[in-house]
């Protein structure tokens, strides 16, 4: 079985930046509580994303789940690798986690 045509966008825009985050709204403008607070703990940390506004698309609202196996809104991916949605962001964000893996990926925070 062949895999939706959307994922190779998804795979292209993951590898394009160091932090992408597939949200509701823009980074400027989050349409949702979720969002808001995954753009607030960035925004804190200081650290540049690529923001994605799954309501712009249909196919990258519904594919983005698909592709990470993950069933909500907002999806953060760090150098290529999912690391979950608001909840996780949170508490990677409140343990420290979060900064460690920036740390340990490269990515100013």
């Amino acid at each position: 079985m062949s895999e939706p045509a959307v994922f190779q966008e998804l795979r292209d825009t993951i590898a394009a930046h160091d932090v992408v985050l597939f949200m509701k709204g823009t980074a400027d403008q989050p349409r949702c509580g979720f969002s808001s607070l995954v753009v607030q703990v960035l925004d804190h940390l200081g650290v540049a994303f690529h923001d994605v506004n799954v309501l712009a698309d249909e196919d990258i609202r519904h594919g983005v789940k698909a592709f990470s196996d993950w069933p909500t809104i907002p999806q953060l991916y760090v150098k290529g690798e999912f690391v979950g949605g608001s909840d996780i962001v949170k508490e990677m964000y409140q343990s420290g986690e979060l900064q460690v893996l920036f740390k340990e990926k490269g990515i100013s925070a």
